[in-house]
């Protein structure tokens, strides 16, 4: 583990020695699901169509006795669901997780709060409709970096390559 002493990272071990703990020991990914979330809903609002059959539901008449069509209403808003158990004694104030699909760092996402031990969170957090497609691989939710409410931090030690197009550019 590494402490928080004057602001700056520090090893609680002499160079070499120090063990860093696997990601699998902090922190049991329950669910990881990365979605599009492409959402679509009827044309009807704002007015109550006529009924026009099962066939025609997006056909109504207007007040003049026209028909016309309205589309139903299309919308993304991608999120990415991470539902986690903090496995150790300490509780967590600060967890970054990635998306991870092929090898490859998709997103990261953040998460600020009181994450108890052995409590199970559920979270969704936007991110970018540019993750998205995320390929043929199985997505994971790694932790990537964990701050602790008595100040010590863990960086995970199997980091996945930097991807810096996610990033957004100063």
């Amino acid at each position: 583990m590494c402490s928080a002493a004057n602001g700056a990272a520090q090893t609680t071990a002499p160079a070499g020695t120090a063990h860093v703990p696997h990601a699998s020991q902090l922190i049991k990914i329950v669910a990881c699901n990365p979605a599009l979330n492409a959402m679509q809903t009827g044309g009807w609002v704002g007015y109550a169509p006529a009924y026009v059959g099962p066939y025609r539901p997006y056909w109504g008449y207007g007040a003049w006795g026209g028909s016309y069509y309205q589309a139903p209403v299309t919308s993304t808003s991608p999120e990415l669901g991470i539902d986690y158990v903090n496995l150790t004694h300490k509780t967590m104030k600060r967890i970054e997780f990635g998306l991870v699909a092929n090898g490859v760092l998709k997103a990261e996402v953040l998460d600020v709060g009181t994450f108890s031990p052995g409590v199970e969170i559920k979270k969704k957090f936007s991110i970018s409709e540019n993750v998205f497609p995320i390929g043929t691989g199985l997505p994971r939710c790694p932790p990537l970096h964990i701050t602790f409410d008595d100040g010590t931090k863990w960086r995970n030690p199997g980091l996945p390559p930097k991807n810096t197009q996610i990033y957004v550019n100063p």
